[in-house]
Formats: structure tokens, C-alpha cells, sequence
């Protein structure tokens, strides 16, 4: 194990050589009484996963990284993470090489794109015990993508992105601060869901969204103020609180 405890704007950071999953070990520390805030990031992972236990392929030469958060909201308004992350690795990237910024898009709820592919995703899991704890994890494809993935994925090197991963870390710290204190505890969302929807992946367009049990065709009509998505369909608006979504 390769254990650095740095700063990275202003917020305890620790890097790992590898790792099995950077969320993982930032709810273990929490469980061990870490508090946060805490960045966590690893060259490597060899467990990284995606939402609902899927597999996030962890090579060298990406960006693996999680902020460990303590008691950020009320329990209820955690999954709202998603998109204050969304936002702040979205205003990194942006930062980091301009010239992206008109290809970039965020796909509901918790995906990253550049020119309607994946290029990172964002998970978000919390512990309710010893204290309320949640890890935000980013697993940004820089410099390398998985193929043959049912969603097209890419990296950002591939469109112009070649900066070094520490830097695009360090902005991701500020940017994270920033959108953290906008959103204020979950007091202020209805602004984050603005900035949200002004950046949104396929808004007001037709496509399809895989639910566990079927899968459901409509407009994407925006999320509503508790993050949901708002499909139009048969004359009516469902609300979606996880899925999979697919263009048409």
C-alpha cells in the first residue's frame, strides 16, 4: 500500500498506488471514524464498480477518485449529490481544456459524455452508521475507454483532453468546493437543477429508459425537485427515480 496524506484545495487528500475500489476504502475509514471531508484517488483499482454492482474497468492511466463526506444533508437529500458531482467534474473538465466544453453533456443521473459518448460516471454511496457518512466517486476515462460497452464509451485524450490527472484532480477539488457550498447542504438544489438541465444530455428528446422490471419510451421532460426524471409519455409525465437511459 502507498499511503500519502497531501492537500488538495484545502481538503485532506490520500493517493494509493491501487486499490480495490476508492469508495470502499473511503467508507471503511468512516466506519473506522474518519470524518471527512477526505479525497481518496488511486492510479489503479482493482474492484472499481459502477451503479448496481456493475463492473467500472480501472486501468492505469484514468482517474479513479472519491470525496468521503460527513453528515453533507439531510439523509433524504443525499442522492442529490449526483448532480452537484455531475456539475462540478463537468466545470473541471471544462477548465482543464476549454475546447471540450461544447461537446460535454451530462446524462441522468449520474454520467458524464463528450460528443454523446461516455467518458466518466459518478457514484454515490452512504452508511448510515457509526455516523452518516458518503463517498462520491469519479472514474473519469482520460487517457484510455472500455470497448464494445452497450453504451459508447470514449476517453478525453481522444478529443483534444491531454493534461495531467493530477490537474484535472486539483480542479475537480475546487470545482467540487464551489458547487458544494452553492448547493448548501441541500438547501439551494433548485439552482443546481438549473445548472443541471442547461447541460443536460438529450433534453426534450425522445429516448428509452431500462427500469429494473421493463422499459419505458417517452420525452425527456427534465427531473423534478426531488432529481427524478420527467418522462412524457401517452399523454402523461412519469417520474423515474433509477434507470437506464438510452437515446432513440
Amino acid at each position: 500500500m502507498n499511503r500519502d496524506a497531501t492537500d488538495l484545495a484545502g481538503v485532506r487528500h490520500i493517493t494509493f498506488d491501487t486499490l480495490g475500489s476508492t469508495n470502499a476504502e473511503a467508507l471503511a475509514l468512516a466506519r473506522a471514524g474518519e470524518r471527512g471531508p477526505l479525497w481518496i484517488s488511486a492510479k489503479t483499482q482493482s474492484a472499481g464498480r459502477g451503479r448496481r454492482g456493475t463492473t467500472w474497468v480501472s486501468p492505469a492511466g484514468n482517474l479513479y477518485a472519491t470525496l468521503l463526506l460527513t453528515e453533507p444533508s439531510e439523509k433524504a437529500g443525499a442522492a442529490q449529490l449526483s448532480f452537484v458531482a455531475a456539475l462540478g467534474l463537468h466545470d473541471a473538465i471544462a477548465d482543464c481544456a476549454p475546447p471540450l466544453g461544447p461537446y460535454v453533456a451530462l446524462k441522468w443521473p449520474n454520467d458524464l459524455l463528450i460528443a454523446h459518448k461516455k467518458a466518466a460516471g459518478i457514484l454515490i454511496e452512504a452508511e448510515t452508521a457509526p455516523v452518516f457518512s458518503v463517498a462520491i466517486g469519479f472514474g473519469v476515462n482520460c487517457s484510455n475507454h472500455p470497448a464494445d460497452t452497450e453504451f459508447p464509451a470514449t476517453d478525453l485524450k481522444s478529443f483534444g483532453g491531454n493534461f495531467a490527472l493530477a490537474a484535472l484532480l486539483e480542479r475537480l477539488a475546487v470545482r467540487m468546493s464551489e458547487r458544494l457550498a452553492q448547493w448548501r447542504r441541500g438547501e439551494n438544489f433548485a439552482d443546481i437543477r438549473a445548472s443541471w438541465l442547461r447541460r443536460a444530455y438529450g433534453l426534450d428528446t425522445e429516448m428509452r429508459v431500462r427500469l429494473p422490471e421493463r422499459e419505458l419510451r417517452g420525452r425527456f421532460k427534465g427531473i423534478d425537485e426531488a432529481g427524478r426524471l420527467l418522462l412524457g409519455a401517452e399523454g402523461q409525465v412519469v417520474p423515474v427515480t433509477a434507470g437506464e437511459v438510452f437515446g432513440l
